[in-house]
């Protein structure tokens, strides 16, 4: 699968994300080295902090289906480029530092960068 079909993937995928507060529907469409494909959606709350980006959502759909190796994740917004949150980078260098990151505004004008390149200093225990 390439970077254009994940990205529809994640563009599909954001249309089912609850956003009631932010309105920012985020899609996320994650690669495993099995060539599976998970997708995830935002799911916010009123209370804030438990609000779920749709990077975090995707990956405990494939770890829950026993995945722990990945290839790649799209991330597409309502608003244009959704390029994943702190929080995001971290939980996802635990599982796969060298995970490409897919973003852009349309499937047209993606840009990609490594997970080591937006978390430099990511770290585990």
């Amino acid at each position: 699968m390439n970077g254009k079909e994940l990205f529809l993937k994640s563009r599909q995928a954001a249309d089912k994300a609850y956003a009631p507060f932010s309105r920012f529907h985020v899609g996320a469409a994650l690669l495993a080295k099995s060539g599976k494909v998970y997708t995830g959606v935002n799911v916010e709350n009123s209370s804030y902090g438990a609000t779920i980006c749709a990077e975090r959502t995707a990956f405990t759909k494939a770890i829950s289906e026993g995945e722990l190796e990945f290839v790649a994740i799209a991330i597409s917004g309502n608003g244009g480029e959704a390029w994943p949150c702190g929080i995001c980078r971290q939980f996802m260098y635990e599982f796969s530092p060298d995970l490409l990151v897919i973003t852009g505004a349309d499937e047209e004008h993606l840009e990609q960068m490594t997970l080591r390149e937006l978390l430099p200093h990511g770290f585990k225990l």
